[in-house]
């Protein structure tokens, strides 16, 4: 009876559907990021803070197109890391790409964290952000442990949550627009007259820190291995996902500036909320306020599932420590990577700002959807440019993504460019350390 839960305990659940597989990207995609950015997004690039979603759609298709290729040749956990192990066999860079994946998920936990703790204290004053934050990475962890199917629960209610609460902005704004309100008040004339004139540099400086919002794609690649019939629904719900989070994002930011102007709109710590408070009034104000916190509850969670996940896939293919691999007995879970993962995300959550954060979240993820791009490019001219009854791009598609990464990384904030520097410097000296392990290692066996 003991070696039947040994042998269960060797593979991960196949709980996907497409269905669920597309629900889990949606919830990933349209989590904080809206709700937090689109405000400092209109401080950037005016009353076309929709052309810079636009853009950073586009940006965010291409690597899509790219990851649904990758994920159906190589349905396996692990994610960048394994597609760079595929295209390059070099195991530093295996390791550094790896790396960095992980440090984008604590780094985006982190920020959610510090939003889920400014949203409480809006309503719920009194409390310290520490306990906020140790208290909200301890019921995540519990989540976690429980298994998957239990995340996968809990992101499906979050994600009805949050979707509705961006309903109820369309809604709101539509029936005041189309019932004569405008955005004109006494106090943002200029500004709104002003915004004919943001040059297109401001709507692709726009549109870097609007990829922020569109982080959760690539996080589908990383439970393949409990999906169903992968090989078929992981490219599927990449672009699905994909897909319905663009149309929501345009509708929601060309509302938004014609409610409220950019200046306001930028100006606002609530953005969406400013929109409907001012589009219906009579609106209960605590109703939507509360839906946030599910947006940023729900992020974090799937955060930390993928990091998890990326850590047992890198350790199972040799490149980090086994002991990281070992799944618990009964749950069937990688629950010792949490005790990597909870230290350095809850320093983080308690050391930066929000802003800060989430900008090098974005430079971070760009970087490594680089090395999902260039991996395909090399792959395809390694293998074949076609894979028989998988899913197939043509070539171009890479190259492009891997342009428009690179543009994106070149219009973003020097600050991330720097945070992200330091990460890989940390990273590269890790992997120094983990050589000359490797090398003294083998001197004690002789």
């Amino acid at each position: 009876m003991e070696a039947k839960t040994d042998t269960q305990a060797d593979s991960l659940k196949r709980v996907f559907g497409l269905a669920t597989l597309t629900i889990y990207g949606v919830g990933d995609i349209l989590g904080a990021g809206i709700y937090a950015v689109i405000g400092k997004i209109a401080g950037i690039s005016g009353s076309l803070v929709w052309a810079s979603f636009a853009f950073a759609a586009i940006v965010a298709a291409l690597t899509a197109w790219s990851y649904a290729e990758l994920g159906s040749r190589f349905p396996r956990s692990g994610g960048v890391a394994y597609f760079i192990h595929q295209a390059f066999r070099q195991e530093w860079l295996s390791l550094l790409v790896g790396w960095l994946m992980f440090c984008t998920c604590l780094v985006s936990m982190a920020t959610l964290s510090k939003a889920f703790a400014g949203y409480l204290n809006a309503f719920i004053p009194g409390f310290p952000d520490w306990a906020i934050v140790l208290s909200l990475f301890a019921a995540l962890t519990l989540v976690n442990f429980r298994g998957i199917a239990e995340s996968s629960a809990l992101n499906i209610v979050c994600t009805a949550i949050e979707v509705s609460g961006l309903i109820i902005v369309i809604l709101a704004a539509s029936t005041f627009l189309l019932g004569g309100g405008t955005n004109v008040d006494a106090g943002t004339a200029n500004a709104i007259a002003n915004t004919s004139a943001v040059p297109w540099v401001a709507v692709i400086q726009g549109a870097a820190l609007a990829f922020y919002a569109f982080i959760g794609f690539e996080d589908i690649v990383n439970v393949a291995e409990e999906v169903k019939n992968p090989e078929r629904n992981v490219p599927r719900a990449i672009l699905l996902a994909l897909a319905i989070a663009t149309v929501i994002y345009t509708i929601v930011s060309l509302l938004a500036t014609s409610v409220i102007s950019p200046s306001v709109l930028a100006a606002s710590n609530a953005p969406l909320l400013d929109v409907v408070t001012r589009s219906q009034p009579n609106f209960p104000r605590v109703l939507f306020a509360f839906i946030p916190l599910f947006a940023v509850l729900n992020t974090a969670l799937l955060n930390f599932v993928t990091a998890s996940r990326l850590l047992y896939g890198m350790s199972r293919e040799g490149l980090l420590p086994a002991w990281l691999s070992q799944l618990h007995h009964r749950q069937r879970t990688p629950y010792r990577t949490f005790l990597v993962i909870l230290p350095i995300v809850i320093f983080l959550a308690l050391s930066g700002t929000l802003q800060f954060l989430a900008g090098t979240t974005a430079t971070l993820i760009l970087l490594m959807f680089c090395g999902v791009n260039l991996s395909l490019l090399v792959i395809k001219q390694r293998y074949g440019n076609r894979v028989e009854g998988g899913f197939n791009v043509p070539f171009v598609i890479p190259a492009l993504a891997l342009l428009s990464n690179l543009i994106l990384i070149a219009f973003a904030s020097k600050e991330s460019h720097i945070l992200a520097s330091v990460f890989v410097g940390i990273g590269l000296l890790l992997i120094l350390l983990h050589r000359i392990f490797m090398k003294v290692e083998p001197s004690k066996t002789k």
